[in-house]
């Protein structure tokens, strides 16, 4: 028993150390290893995979950091939205030159894998980018891609983690199928995933990259109970052109899926994802349809609006427009399928999910149940039992996936 007290003790005294407390300053992966004046990499060639929301905690370019101190980088990689963060979803972009000479490749352009030949003139390549927490958005598609590049070159990965802005909320949403993974759905996790960069290569790793060299620089003082805007320390610079602000980051998984209908999600407007129609929509019936639902933690009002770009360009849009009213009872997931519902009880013929357009649906969904399910008006709960379902199997699949501590 006494052996028993000690181990015990021992033992609580390692889980405080591992464990940020509370009242931890926040700091980013990015952070940390400036704090540590880049140790781990002194000696080697570097790449880096980033944009310019790469930023420190106190506003500098990660890229300068490394600069600063003494460390070799090569070149830089950027992702769908370019480097600058002003490209439009789904248009390639093109390489660049920051300062004296500092190239930048794309990694949304003819090909969106690095070139073998590239990685090998680096022993690492860095990625920091911040995430937005649901599976379509591209990001950690680029990641996967990059991990299996460095495994193949045989050239070590290193993760600078950064907050999932959402993730309090609960994942949801359904798996990828097989033979609907695609750029838009790349990674084998719930469609709202509530996990981290650094999870989620740590579970590609495990699963589809074990010879990987993966290194994962952990921040410091996260909390994943808190909102990116409620994290003491943290400040949220948008990813791309049209996730602004946290507020749009919680609804985007709400409304993305309208990007593959005939409805607008607010692209080209001054509130994109927090807002969608089309002119075809009476925005008073559709309110009706919606609110029946009864769903938690967000309302929805009338909204008119003309697109600056995007589907409607200079058109007169009827619609509605999200106001998430509690965070902790909102579901984007429920949301989601009771505006699809909806839409496709009200509007048939011109949502557009049929078979022949639902291909790009589907892409996004990681399956074709969703779209089905919409066209077969399928009651909310079933469609939702369902989600949970492939959920609580993933869970149970990766009990230890996270590596912050849950509250």
């Amino acid at each position: 028993m006494k052996h028993y007290g000690i181990f015990s003790l021992l033992l609580f005294f390692c889980v405080l150390a591992a464990s940020p407390l509370q009242g931890a300053a926040f700091r980013s992966g990015i952070d940390v290893l400036e704090d540590s004046g880049c140790r781990e990499l002194k000696g080697k060639t570097v790449a880096l995979v980033t944009n310019a929301a790469g930023l420190t905690s106190a506003g500098g370019s990660n890229y300068a950091v490394l600069l600063r101190n003494a460390i070799d980088l090569k070149f830089i990689m950027a992702p769908e939205h370019g480097f600058a963060v002003n490209v439009e979803a789904g248009k390639k972009t093109d390489g660049m030159l920051i300062g004296d000479g500092l190239r930048v490749y794309s990694l949304y352009g003819s090909s969106k894998k690095p070139d073998a030949a590239l990685l090998k003139t680096v022993d690492i390549v860095l990625f920091d980018l911040q995430d937005v927490g649901a599976r379509c958005y591209t990001y950690i598609s680029t990641m996967k891609l990059v991990m299996e590049a460095c495994m193949e070159a045989d050239r070590a990965f290193m993760v600078l983690d950064r907050p999932n802005p959402i993730s309090p909320l609960e994942p949801e949403g359904f798996m990828l199928d097989k033979g609907y993974e695609s750029f838009v759905g790349a990674v084998d996790v719930p469609f709202l995933h509530a996990m981290t960069v650094g999870e989620i290569a740590m579970l590609l790793k495990k699963n589809r990259f074990p010879k990987l060299d993966l290194r994962v620089v952990r921040m410091e003082g996260y909390r994943r109970e808190l909102f990116g805007d409620e994290l003491p320390g943290f400040a949220f610079v948008s990813p791309s052109p049209n996730i602004r602000n946290i507020e749009t980051a919680i609804v985007y998984p709400a409304t993305v899926m309208l990007e593959a209908t005939a409805v607008s999600e607010g692209r080209g407007t001054d509130a994109p994802f927090l807002q969608f129609g089309a002119p075809f929509i009476d925005s008073a019936g559709l309110l009706r349809e919606v609110r029946a639902s009864r769903l938690p933690g967000v309302e929805f009002f009338p909204v008119r609006f003309i697109p600056k770009s995007g589907k409607f360009r200079n058109e007169a849009c009827s619609g509605l427009k999200l106001k998430v009213s509690d965070r902790k009872r909102f579901s984007p997931f429920a949301t989601s399928a009771a505006v699809l519902l909806a839409l496709q009880k009200l509007y048939p013929s011109s949502l557009g999910l049929m078979k022949d357009s639902g291909a790009f649906f589907d892409r996004l969904a990681g399956t074709p149940r969703f779209r089905e399910m919409i066209l077969e008006q399928v009651p909310l709960e079933v469609i939702l039992e369902a989600s949970r379902r492939d959920v609580q199997e993933f869970g149970r699949m990766h009990p230890a996936r996270y590596i912050y501590p849950e509250p």
